[in-house]
């Protein structure tokens, strides 16, 4: 569908810059999310490649030509926004066709988009209804289907799901997948929630205050986190960091100090890059916490909420230095609040970061 190329983008409304030297590739037919928190500048980028919004500098390229200099209709983007934006007053078919009749294509064209998109879409026997009549998720599917019949090089998605409900968004999610597949486009996704970046992605760009923090496939930044922001923002719970101190030094490895004066060992390849005393973080996904098992580091405390969510149960604790922690545990584990529970972890099983946040490798 659309390959493409963003160089050394800027973007200031006055003095405030909300895009900084964005630089990303953005391969045929992928399924591309940019994620990050609120205000982070990820659906202003979006309404830069749309032409929504003008840049201030650098350049944007589609399938090898510069598009930054057109006006939206004339980029071959289509875009869907978190509001539906249908006509009230017009059918489904009116709406989904309404492009193509501005565009003056024939009648028997724009019959056959419509209808293919909406065979798709599963809309086929709701054509001739308003949108009053339609649940959140059909109105969104008619959003979607608005845009395919145009035909794009480009699918834009603004936090298409944020409007609908917990179950609904689980049952969008996977339609979006699957028609992403059916399609075979190239999609851009934008949403401040990371498991709709997991669920959904080929590739996920992490953005905080208009940098690019990390891009890669989702297990690729939940196993291998470029930093401590991408660590804690992807998975959910998210990442537990505990405190530590550099005591010692060896040819491969770091001596680390916990504050319940536990010691460990972390292989580090560049040992030489940090100094005695060098305070720094570790990091330990929930499930990689073991509950009442000799590990090679162990931290004590009180629980204070348990979320049991069926076949699998999240337990918070402070430690008794302070720290929070949550703990993934069985469905059936039988722990409450006020208990007073030990949890371990492996060596193997953490990450190290140094005090600025970026990963010790």
């Amino acid at each position: 569908m659309a390959h493409i190329q963003i160089n050394n983008l800027h973007k200031q409304f006055g003095d405030v810059k909300v895009i900084r030297d964005v630089n990303l590739t953005i391969d045929d037919n992928e399924f591309v999310v940019f994620v990050g928190p609120s205000g982070c500048g990820k659906s202003t980028l979006l309404r830069l490649i749309s032409g929504l919004e003008d840049l201030s500098s650098g350049h944007i390229k589609i399938d090898g030509e510069r598009i930054d200099h057109l006006p939206p209709s004339k980029r071959g983007i289509a875009m869907v926004f978190q509001s539906y934006a249908l006509y009230p007053h017009m059918s489904v078919y009116q709406n989904m066709s309404y492009a193509l009749r501005v565009a003056k294509e024939s009648k028997a064209s724009i019959d056959k988009k419509v209808k293919q998109a909406a065979e798709v879409l599963q809309l086929t026997e709701l054509l001739d209804r308003k949108p009053k009549a339609l649940s959140g998720g059909q109105r969104q599917r008619v959003a979607i289907g608005r845009a395919i019949v145009r035909d794009p090089k480009l699918f834009l998605f603004d936090e298409p799901l944020s409007n609908l409900d917990a179950k609904l968004r689980v049952q969008m999610r996977i339609e979006l997948t699957k028609l992403h597949k059916k399609l075979n486009a190239t999609m851009i996704y934008v949403t401040h929630d990371q498991v709709e970046a997991m669920t959904m992605a080929d590739k996920i760009v992490v953005i905080r205050d208009g940098i690019i923090e990390q891009v890669g496939a989702p297990l690729e930044l939940y196993n291998h986190p470029a930093n401590q922001f991408v660590a804690g923002f992807i998975g959910s719970p998210s990442m537990n960091f505990i405190d530590v101190k550099v005591i010692g030094k060896s040819d491969a490895s770091l001596e680390l100090e916990l504050k319940n004066k536990t010691n460990i060992h972390i292989p580090c390849a560049e040992v030489d890059l940090h100094a005695i005393g060098d305070k720094m973080q570790i990091g330990i996904r929930p499930e990689k916490l073991i509950l009442d098992e000799a590990c090679d580091a162990m931290q004590d405390g009180e629980v204070f909420a348990v979320e049991r969510l069926g076949n699998e149960t999240y337990i918070y604790m402070h430690t008794a230095t302070n720290n929070e922690i949550v703990l993934h545990a069985a469905g059936d584990k039988p722990v409450t609040e006020g208990d007073h529970i030990s949890v371990g972890f492996k060596v193997a099983d953490c990450h190290l970061f140094a005090s600025n946040g970026e990963v010790v490798k």
